[in-house]
């Protein structure tokens, strides 16, 4: 993988189309399983599609990694956190208790993590990550900062805010505004949201 070359998520030009989807699966190190999450964001009653691709974001300190009893996930040079390795992972659960972001899927049958691990066969020969490569409307695209910012709009952020925890990754995410931590809390103090987390207080 190019030391240069950034994975960026725009969530504004997701369509749905499930095509990343597809591609993931055609991965040979996948088993034919798709490691994205591809969510549907307030349906509502008119049956809106937006939806919101979820890679693993690979954290520059995962989390993951820290909480697995058995040292079964491993990050490389390149800061790529790599699924779990079979000899190691005891499917205990820890890295998808622990993961912010909700990735990490633990396979039963087979009993073993896994997750995204940015087509490491594909990129480290200088192609593009499999999802990155079918996506119709570059919802999900691989290249340099500087081909990003000749071609496409937008800030690039890949700091989040999980209350007073700030993680920051090594995939990015297109912001309209100024670069910051992107509060998963939507502007809301944490100890608010502590108080009253499933706001009842609002429904009085």
């Amino acid at each position: 993988m190019s030391d240069d070359a950034v994975f960026v998520i725009d969530h504004s030009r997701c369509i749905g189309c499930r095509a990343c989807v597809q591609a993931c699966e055609e991965c040979g190190t996948h088993r034919g399983r798709s490691m994205i999450h591809l969510d549907e964001v307030d349906a509502g009653p008119l049956g809106s599609r937006q939806t919101a691709p979820t890679v693993c974001m690979h954290c520059t300190d995962p989390t993951c990694a820290e909480v697995c009893p058995a040292d079964a996930i491993k990050q490389n040079e390149d800061g790529v956190v790599q699924s779990a390795l079979k000899p190691r992972c005891i499917a205990c659960s820890n890295c998808v208790l622990a993961c912010p972001f909700g990735v990490p899927k633990v396979v039963g049958e087979i009993d073993l993590m896994m997750k995204c691990d940015l087509c490491l066969d594909r990129t480290s020969a200088g192609s593009k990550p499999m999802c990155a490569s079918v996506c119709p409307s570059d919802a999900l695209w691989y290249g340099t900062p500087e081909e990003f910012a000749a071609t496409r709009v937008g800030t690039l952020g890949d700091v989040f805010a999980f209350g007073d925890q700030a993680v920051t990754t090594r995939v990015k995410v297109v912001l309209g505004e100024e670069p910051g931590p992107l509060d998963v809390l939507s502007g809301r103090a944490p100890a608010s949201w502590l108080d009253d987390p499933f706001a009842l207080g609002e429904a009085s």
